[in-house]
């Protein structure tokens, strides 16, 4: 993904700011395990086959690959700047907390740290909860039992 910033006076193009999809998906990686009620984040089986690919061609690059399991991006590439910016986190959530609870602010949090990250915001931040962990401490009933 790229992204052209015109010159003020001018309006033409001064410089150019090159972010690829995986460096938003570390950042949006980071931000979604952050928040309180996330157990992990969960790949998929989609997740796993390019995770796999990823790591490989950074290995042979001799690069320390970024945690991105479990977040894809998608990205309009049409326009210079991207005008449809869409990140999918799949993830496990801890059973003592509220599902929903959990996704709305994984949601604000990683459209926070990406947009404070690289400057542009997602339109979308979908979030699929993919299980759940009981706690094993603390039943139902309070006593530990279900």
């Amino acid at each position: 993904m790229t992204t052209t910033v015109p010159d003020d006076k001018a309006g033409v193009p001064h410089f150019q700011w090159v972010i690829a999809e995986p460096v938003i998906a570390a950042v949006a990686a980071r931000a979604a395990v952050g928040v309180p009620g996330v157990v992990r984040l969960e790949p998929g089986l989609t997740g796993l086959a390019s995770q796999v690919a990823r790591s490989t061609r950074q290995k042979i690059k001799g690069l320390a690959p970024a945690s991105t399991e479990g977040v894809r991006v998608t990205a309009d590439r049409r326009s210079v700047v991207p005008s449809i910016l869409r990140v999918s986190v799949d993830l496990v959530s801890a059973g003592g907390h509220q599902a929903a609870a959990v996704a709305q602010a994984v949601q604000r949090e990683v459209t926070r740290a990406v947009a404070d990250a690289t400057g542009l915001t997602p339109q979308a931040v979908v979030v699929s909860i993919m299980d759940m962990e009981m706690d094993t401490d603390i039943g139902m009933d309070g006593t530990g039992a279900w």
